[in-house]
């Protein structure tokens, strides 16, 4: 999204008032402190002007200023941060502390940038530059409350501020009022229709409402606005933009059904560079999703059975290598689960609960309304086409439930879980024989949909013993439990509107537990058909529970970006 930028007493500074610098100024080229110079120069030139030692304090702080800008232009925001930082030593001010608050923000470092921001409010006067700023990283924080009162102060301090306009109603569709959202964009639209950004938002809220075409027309426009005329503010992230365009309009084409076109912009996303989080991010759910249509549209095999020949009704619940056929596409709103249970597992420690958790997991959610893909003992192959078919139905859902049990592994910070057929051979890699659930988590990362994933995943590592009698070769550790997924500081996977459960806290491990089901899914599958009982609230019930059954030995852990109150069982 749009930072703006602020220079306010930076730019009154009198460096080439210093009469030691005239010798020299003929030898430097372009001043460093023209903001319109193109990066690579005005870096150029302020790293000559530092390396004469001749200027000191406000003089000095304006030339690190200037050049973290300069790195700004080009996306280097750890440099950005450098500079800023020497600039903020050597004389704090407004235009510094946005700039870097701007810099964290664009790398996923909310809490930081918060903090930069209200320095700079307290340096100066009220502005509304900087409260718009505020309200960014308010947002990227999940406090979209706090963020449309900072929008609110900026709009009052600048009523043609489309970007205020259009950011104050992505707030507002994220806390569920879409009317007001749209009234925000529309109004930044005519403020400034030459603006993609508008109608890139503009999108996501047609997509909520199933209005594929106008959702498609709008990401069109968009697209073609950010070619014809690239943003220029330097505060907006390079190719930022553009990235965000096609996968907006890529995720409406998926929607709507239309993969080809759906694929195209996908490769044209992971074509751009990327330099700020958010365009990370965006380029990492268009890798996942490309994948997943790329699988859809697979010629079927020449010994498959024609598609005009009348499919069987699949069963219930899948076991072994052949899954069941997709299902139809899910009409928008449905609510849909995938639910997976491994216990019989060949080479590793089988566990007896985990296909009793998943049923009863499964029953559970088929009683209060769910579409359930349900999947017991399932080997790689059988385990992985299940979850890129759910995944690819996912993008027409409104909520989403995915629950695991049965083997889970940390290797090298990342989680996998674990098919029944895990074997870690000689020459192989530990983690080809895994599911990786980043894969999950980015494949559901879509803001117009609420995900909640839960996995009672977290056992005593099962390849420990076959990952020591391996040797210390592969440069591979595998540690207890599961870890607390690296994008949840960021945010850059957990997006808007997820919610992730772990049966234990991170790094630690659950119990498999001596009846019938862990007291984790035990616990999980007396609450979750609660009616009227939000989800995080049952969780807390869960959570209660699990911990007065295992005496403290085990505690459930939840991280959540939730936009609102989610019950999954009806009032």
């Amino acid at each position: 999204m749009r930072r703006l930028l602020v220079a306010l007493c930076l730019l009154a500074a009198t460096l080439w008032s210093a009469p030691a610098f005239a010798p020299a100024r003929n030898q430097l080229g372009p001043l460093c402190t023209t903001d319109t110079m193109p990066a690579d120069q005005m870096i150029d030139a302020c790293s000559k002007i530092i390396s004469l030692n001749v200027f000191k304090g406000e003089q000095l702080a304006t030339v690190y200023f200037w050049r973290a800008v300069g790195w700004n232009k080009k996306g280097d925001y750890a440099k950005v941060i450098t500079d800023a930082t020497e600039a903020i030593r050597l004389q704090p001010s407004q235009a510094v502390y946005n700039l870097r608050g701007s810099a964290y923000y664009d790398r996923g470092e909310y809490e930081i940038a918060v903090a930069d921001f209200e320095d700079a409010l307290k340096l100066g006067p009220p502005d509304g530059t900087i409260f718009h700023n505020r309200g960014n990283a308010w947002r990227g924080k999940g406090d979209y409350a706090k963020a449309i009162a900072d929008y609110d102060m900026s709009i009052k301090a600048n009523p043609k501020s489309a970007f205020s306009y259009q950011n104050r109603g992505i707030s507002k569709e994220a806390l569920g009022d879409l009317d007001g959202a749209l009234t925000d964009i529309n109004q930044a639209i005519r403020l400034d229709p030459t603006l993609p950004q508008p109608l890139i938002n503009r999108t996501a809220i047609w997509r909520v409402r199933g209005d594929y075409d106008r959702a498609i027309a709008d990401g069109s426009e968009a697209i073609r606005l950010a070619k014809e005329k690239p943003p220029v503010n330097i505060m907006t992230p390079p190719n930022s933009v553009l990235i965000s365009g096609y996968t907006h309009r890529a995720l409406a084409y998926e929607a709507k059904g239309n993969y080809a076109h759906a694929s195209d912009d996908y490769k044209a996303t992971l074509a751009i560079a990327a330099s700020d989080a958010g365009s990370k991010a965006n380029q990492a759910t268009a890798k996942v999703r490309l994948s997943l249509i790329t699988d859809a549209s697979t010629p079927i095999p020449r010994d498959a059975p024609s598609p005009t020949e009348p499919a069987k009704a699949p069963a219930p619940q899948q076991t072994g290598a052949a899954p069941p056929p997709s299902p139809a596409p899910a009409a928008r709103g449905t609510r849909m689960a995938l639910i997976i249970g491994n216990g019989a597992y060949s080479h590793v420690k089988a566990l007896p609960n985990p296909p009793n958790d998943a049923r009863a997991i499964a029953r559970a959610l088929r009683d209060i309304g769910f579409t359930v893909s349900e999947g017991v003992d399932l080997d790689r192959a059988a385990m992985q086409k299940m979850t890129r078919d759910f995944l690819r139905e996912a993008a027409r859902a409104q909520v989403v439930l995915v629950y695991y049990a049965g083997h889970g592994v940390q290797v090298d910070g990342r989680n996998h879980l674990i098919p029944v057929d895990v074997e870690l051979k000689p020459g192989a890699r530990m983690t080809d024989a895994m599911i990786d659930m980043d894969t999950i988590m980015v494949g559901l990362d879509d803001q117009v949909r609420t995900n909640i994933l839960i996995f009672d995943a977290c056992r005593n590592n099962p390849m420990a013993q076959q990952v020591a009698s391996a040797g210390t070769n592969r440069a591979i550790e595998a540690a207890s439990g599961l870890a607390a997924p690296p994008s949840l500081g960021a945010g850059a996977m957990l997006g808007a509107g997820t919610l992730i459960a772990f049966a234990t806290a991170p790094g630690q491990v659950a119990l498999d537990g001596e009846g019938a089901n862990s007291p984790f899914s035990a616990a999980l599958s007396r609450h979750i058909g609660t009616p009227g009982l939000e989800v995080q609230q049952m969780l807390t019930r869960v959570r209660a529970e699990v911990v007065s059954t295992t005496k403290s030995k085990q505690v459930p852990w939840s991280n959540s970006s939730l936009l609102g109150e989610v019950y999954l069982a009806e009032k």
